[in-house]
């Protein structure tokens, strides 16, 4: 069975990535100041915050899924057959590249991302061309509650959550109607998160949820 994340030219272009990604976390310190865990927490949870305006300032800031996560997405896209792809928050494309990654070996489908940081598209294309998957990825630019709030496929068998966290509430209701039974949904930093973490794990939602490593939620579309 071929293996399109671990051989060339996807393998070497993520370990290059993820390099990149762990020199840039001190620009993101840098940014948040002396916060604590907590209160980082607390900011990436305000619904109130200007997100926008913090995007803007972390436009240079990959912000990754861990290389586990990344992995974890490429084998639940195989072990589902995943042909239809939904991603909130692309930025690098890190992400982008082990779930286009699980579409190549799958036979092929549509992966369609969001971000509304223009340095962050321009970089995620050229990493997707790198690797010879931008055939298989649509990434819209704009705010994700407009750009994935039409044109999605009929039936999309795996979700990334990984943009601004009081929004995955919002961005689960756009694309619940198109999840099919047995679908992920991955969601990243979901401690900053609660609302979405009640949503999923509440009785009688329709969803089967628990969370893995590292402030990861996995849930499953029952």
């Amino acid at each position: 069975m071929s293996n399109t994340l671990t051989t060339p030219p996807v393998a070497p272009l993520l370990e290059r990535l993820f390099a990149d990604a762990a020199r840039s976390r001190r620009l993101l310190g840098d940014l948040l100041g002396d916060l604590s865990p907590a209160e980082r927490a607390a900011r990436m949870s305000d619904p109130d915050a200007d997100y926008r305006a913090f995007y803007g300032k972390a436009k240079d800031i990959h912000m990754p899924v861990s290389p586990d996560t990344g992995t974890l997405l490429y084998m639940l896209a195989r072990g589902n057959r995943a042909r239809a792809i939904v991603e909130f928050g692309t930025s690098f494309g890190i992400s982008t590249l082990h779930l286009a990654a699980a579409l190549r070996d799958n036979g092929g489908g549509r992966l369609i991302g969001s971000d509304f940081e223009p340095n962050k598209l321009a970089h995620a294309r050229a990493n997707l061309e790198a690797a010879g998957l931008a055939d298989l990825v649509e990434i819209r630019e704009g705010d994700a509650l407009e750009t994935l709030a039409r044109d999605l496929p009929a039936t999309i068998d795996l979700v990334l959550l990984d943009g601004h966290k009081p929004l995955y509430a919002r961005i689960l209701a756009l694309v619940a109607p198109h999840l099919r039974t047995g679908s992920f949904i991955v969601a990243d930093n979901t401690d900053a998160c609660p609302d979405y973490k009640a949503l999923v794990r509440a009785p009688g939602s329709g969803y089967l949820s628990i969370p893995i490593a590292d402030d990861v939620e996995l849930t499953m579309k029952l």
